[in-house]
């Protein structure tokens, strides 16, 4: 059936995204700066919403590390802006939450713990507005199509019965884990669903692990869903060994408005700059019914990447078998 009560998903985006100086770093502030012509929205600088998921120990660590321009680890690091921004990243994918927006935002946040920064990434942006819906009653869809886990997102709902983390990413990569076996525990058996995709895997690939494991997220019947989109799948990333191209990212999104009623979005990944824009306007096109704007041949996977993928996705299949009638 196809859904007709989708809002048109618009961009929430705000220069302050661009104060967040990490230098040479690949994720730095000319991922926003290849976007032209964004409008400016007004973002709540609340940092109260930072404790629906953050221990307060962690929230001062990193208030006091950026007024001081320290990294997090080796990976996080921040400027004397970053906590102010950060608290905005938040502020505005919860915005998205409520207005069925996209949260063009910077830094990203689905690496982080409620206890550390990892990857990137020092707040969990899509977790706090994911447990702020959870908070008004709703079940809550995590969609992450980044092609690295959401390792962060997906440790914090573990135990969650009120929220579905739905993963498909590359294996192995960064952070290392994210297999099939990894399903959620106690009251959250099985609302955790990993898809490995071997590296090299192509458009096809993709496309049949969406179409596959869709069945999975609709009969957990969520009442929102939130994606974490990035885009360092494409196949001109560098971060990642993935073959994705604008055509995969356009389809994601129709296939999204066409199967769920209340989707909102916010950027992870993505560190190749001309191909940024496109495959995130490409994802809008598609959640919004409108053409695709950006073109690009397919790509197929060989033969030795479909046999390592159908065997990851049939024990998947077999597993999730046992919590959802699929």
């Amino acid at each position: 059936m196809c859904i007709q009560n989708q809002e048109i998903m618009e961009i929430i985006y705000n220069d302050v995204f661009k104060e967040h100086e990490t230098g040479m770093h690949p994720e730095n502030k000319k991922r926003l700066e290849a976007f032209e012509g964004l409008p400016i929205t007004e973002i709540p600088s609340d940092d109260s919403v930072l404790s629906l998921i953050h221990h307060s120990n962690y929230i001062n660590k990193v208030k006091d590390y950026a007024s001081r321009g320290m990294p997090l680890d080796g990976d996080t690091h921040t400027s004397l802006a970053s906590y102010d921004v950060a608290v905005q990243a938040a502020n505005a994918t919860l915005l998205a939450s409520e207005n069925q927006g996209f949260a063009l935002v910077r830094p990203p946040g689905h690496h982080a713990y409620a206890d550390r920064a990892s990857g990137f990434c020092l707040f969990n942006n899509v977790a706090i507005a994911a447990q702020h819906q959870v908070d008004q009653g709703k079940k809550v869809l995590i969609f992450d199509f980044d092609g690295h886990l959401g390792d962060g997102t997906s440790h914090i709902f573990y135990n969650s019965d009120k929220v579905m983390y739905w993963s498909i990413h590359q294996f192995p990569a960064f952070p290392g884990h994210g297999s099939v076996d990894e399903i959620g525990k106690g009251a959250g058996e099985g609302f955790t669903v990993n898809v490995p995709l071997p590296p090299r895997s192509g458009d096809d690939i993709y496309m049949d692990a969406l179409n596959y494991t869709l069945p999975i997220a609709k009969a957990f019947n969520p009442d929102i869903v939130a994606v974490s989109a990035g885009f360092d799948a494409h196949q001109y990333d560098l971060l990642l060994d993935l073959r994705f191209t604008v055509e995969a990212f356009y389809s994601t999104g129709k296939i999204l408005t066409d199967n769920f009623e209340n989707v909102f979005a916010t950027l992870e990944g993505g560190y190749n700059v001309e191909e940024l824009p496109k495959c995130a306007i490409n994802f809008l096109q598609g959640i919004n019914k409108k053409k695709k704007r950006y073109k690009e041949p397919h790509t197929e996977s060989d033969f030795k990447v479909w046999n390592e993928y159908e065997l990851r996705i049939d024990q998947l299949l077999t597993t999730m078998k046992k919590y959802w009638s699929i």
